[in-house]
């Protein structure tokens, strides 16, 4: 019988220009601190400021006859771009990474001779990724009382390089760029045309790509002009608060239900707080509201325009307090009508709109576009509770069935249901059912599912009502993270109903969830973490092999000859085929799951097995273990350990659930690095759960 094939999803071109956002704005959004720094002294301190001093806004001379260098022009030239560059060298390889990044970053600034955000925002990230591979090469290696040595030589010599690749290489071609730009942008204001970036800006606003915009463009031209002309209006073409306003505000004279209710205390969030993301959900309840929000962008920067106005530092986060903060000292006037004007225009076009329409928006309509705006952002939205009458979690009830889905549901997605189901028991919710699937047997009866990001998408249709999350690592997604902090918000306010209704009945939901994780221990992979310490025993009484046949001495191998990523799958299920586990089909079965879906689950850890059609293929459950103490190349990830899976109904989820407490904890993968028997191996994991 053939295997079902499966396509491997296409990247979605929003996706990937929103994480690429994303990653711009992690390196801008931490260090704004020190953008608004630079923004009050700039204002207080120049020859046009409030109160010019010299020696601080770095204008003309001092006693001597040399001229003051101040704070502004220093600041703007290393300390922000180098800001930069450590933090997105230190996103990419901690510490050391973000060291080798400002090294980096510190040619280029001094080749180019102007402030180099793009140049640092390209240097601080590559420093950290050579670096990072540059290290895997000798990982190991290194003869003990050596390490800081070769640790601290390599990254000065790869840091002087990658300067001196600043200096030469990277600064004339980022100075091009920055030139080009800027002609792009002086042309656009000269012919009158630069209102038309609404067209464009406020849409990418809505579907979350506007980090790139705003931190990868706007933000390097308008720091340059500020420092040439002691202001920039490109710090508001995004920033400006005005065309989300006036949309909350039509919202509040002629919408409908929940919608018409949560808008006051949106525009308050938005206008004050500066938390634009709050008004997404009121645009794609209707999208035609998109042309009030260009019209409302157009009008605010036809403004700023006329009126030569302008900010001195970016308006972070995009609150009117501060806007003001930031206002150039001859600006004030025109700033405040741009965002006047901006609120009035956008407010008329809504009212126009949402007069008009025949479908009114009710209550329902809100929460699924709220939905959807969290589902573009990719996690929940911190403020979306003010749309939903309450928290948006709590609305739909406590979250109790949470499940891992995977190809075949007997491989990743049991590893991580076992991790985050000790993750949400250590936050004191036993109660919450986290168990694993096939993607082929989901039903719509989940609160939360979880999914490789590859995945996803095949999960949406089976299971809409569902709150998703997408991870690219199983065993240390820092998703788990916001999934038991959704469980804390979703639970908490429950919890005392729930305990009342426990005291009456006995045994409620709660206790009828406990007592199905205890009767399932041996045999139920929804409770295979949850068994106990006699696992074993159980697993005999109800039938299902027990943990010792699963997991020998034969399959087990601590120096694997493989190199590869294919042929370290080989070598996993060759160990399967000489335990008469599976056929020939199940090892080709495994390399075609690699292929849709990669089965690197993180803390150098993969765990190859074959798709849900290869089931047929397997006799017996068993897993094999293989140590690559080199380590090899596993689709861009360095993989020591690759444990082969195949699984008869749930016989190895025990074994499985073992393994993933032994990744999740770091001094016991020191101890797998370490060990130099096979018992090892097998004591570490057959008493990981006593």
């Amino acid at each position: 019988m053939a295997t079902e094939t499966v396509a491997k999803p296409r990247t979605s071109v929003r996706v990937g220009v929103q994480k690429f956002g994303t990653f711009l704005s992690g390196m801008i959004m931490p260090n704004i601190g020190a953008f608004i720094a630079w923004g009050i002294i700039t204002a207080l301190f120049i020859e046009k400021g409030w109160i010019p001093v010299p020696q601080l806004g770095g204008f003309g001379t001092n006693a001597d006859g040399d001229p003051n260098i101040g704070l502004v022009g220093p600041m703007i030239t290393y300390l922000l771009p180098l800001l930069i560059a450590y933090t997105g060298g230190r996103m990419v390889y901690d510490v050391r990474g973000g060291v080798v990044g400002a090294i980096g970053t510190m040619g280029v600034i001094v080749g180019a001779g102007i402030p180099m955000f793009i140049g640092a925002m390209i240097m601080g990230p590559l420093g950290g990724w050579t670096m990072k591979k540059l290290d895997m090469l000798w990982d190991g290696k290194i003869r003990p009382g050596f390490e800081m040595l070769v640790n601290n030589f390599s990254a000065g010599i790869w840091g002087a390089l990658l300067a001196m690749l600043g200096f030469y290489g990277v600064s004339p071609l980022v100075s091009a760029f920055s030139t080009a730009a800027g002609n792009v942008v002086q042309f656009l204001v000269d012919n009158g045309l630069l209102p038309l970036t609404s067209i464009f800006i406020e849409p990418a606003k809505v579907l979350f790509l506007n980090n790139a915009i705003n931190h990868g463009v706007l933000t390097p031209l308008g720091v340059q002009q500020s420092l040439e002309q002691g202001k920039s209006m490109l710090f508001l073409l995004e920033a400006n608060p005005g065309p989300g306003l006036g949309i909350l505000l039509a919202y509040m004279f002629f919408g409908r239900g929940a919608a018409k209710a949560s808008a006051p205390g949106a525009a308050i969030i938005h206008f004050l707080g500066g938390i634009h993301e709050i008004y997404f959900p009121y645009v794609l309840m209707k999208p035609i509201l998109i042309v009030a929000a260009i019209a409302g962008g157009m009008t605010g920067i036809a403004t700023l325009a006329v009126t030569n106005a302008g900010l001195v530092a970016p308006a972070a986060p995009g609150s009117i307090i501060a806007v003001v903060a930031q206002t150039s000292r001859d600006s004030y006037l025109g700033v405040i009508l741009a965002v006047v004007l901006a609120t009035a225009v956008s407010f008329l076009v809504a009212s126009v709109i949402l007069k008009t329409s025949k479908v009114r928006d009710g209550d329902g309509d809100l929460s699924a576009a709220t939905s959807r705006m969290e589902d573009m952002k990719g996690k929940k939205s911190s403020v979306s509770s003010v749309l939903t009458g309450g928290a948006a979690a709590a609305a739909a009830g406590p979250i109790k069935n949470i499940v891992f889905a995977c190809d075949a549901g007997m491989g990743s997605s049991a590893m991580g249901a076992s991790v985050l189901r000790n993750k949400i028991k250590a936050a004191g919710f036993p109660d919450v059912k986290v168990t694993n699937s096939a993607i082929a047997n989901l039903s719509d009866t989940y609160d939360v599912v979880i999914t490789h990001q590859d995945l996803t998408e095949r999960a949406r249709p089976a299971t809409e009502s569902a709150r998703h999350y997408s991870v690219d690592n199983f065993m240390n997604s820092p998703r788990y993270d916001e999934i038991v902090e959704l469980v804390k918000e979703s639970n908490t306010e429950s919890a005392a109903d729930a305990g009342t209704s426990a005291g009456a009945a006995g045994t409620g939901v709660a206790g009828a969830g406990a007592a199905a994780a205890a009767g399932a221990a041996g045999g139920h992979g929804a409770h295979a973490a949850d068994a106990p310490v006699d696992a074993q025993s159980s697993a005999v009484a109800t039938g299902s092999a027990p943990t010792s046949e699963i997991l020998v001495a034969d399959s087990v191998v601590l120096t694997g000859t493989a190199t590869t990523r294919d042929e370290a799958i080989d070598e996993a299920g060759r160990l399967l085929l000489a335990r008469g586990a599976v056929d020939t089909a199940y090892v080709e079965a495994m390399h075609e799951r690699e292929e849709s879906v990669s089965t690197y689950m993180g803390s150098y850890l993969a765990i190859p097995h074959g798709t849900n059609a290869a089931k047929e293929h397997i006799m017996k459950s068993a897993v094999s273990v293989v140590r690559y103490p080199d380590g090899i190349d596993w689709n861009g990830k360095e993989v020591k350990f690759v444990v082969g899976v195949a699984g008869v109904n749930n016989e190895h989820l025990h074994i499985l659930s073992s393994i993933a407490k032994v990744f999740t904890n770091k001094a016991q993968v020191a101890q797998l690095e370490a060990a130099t028997t096979v018992d090892e191996v097998l004591d570490l994991f057959g008493k990981v759960n006593s």
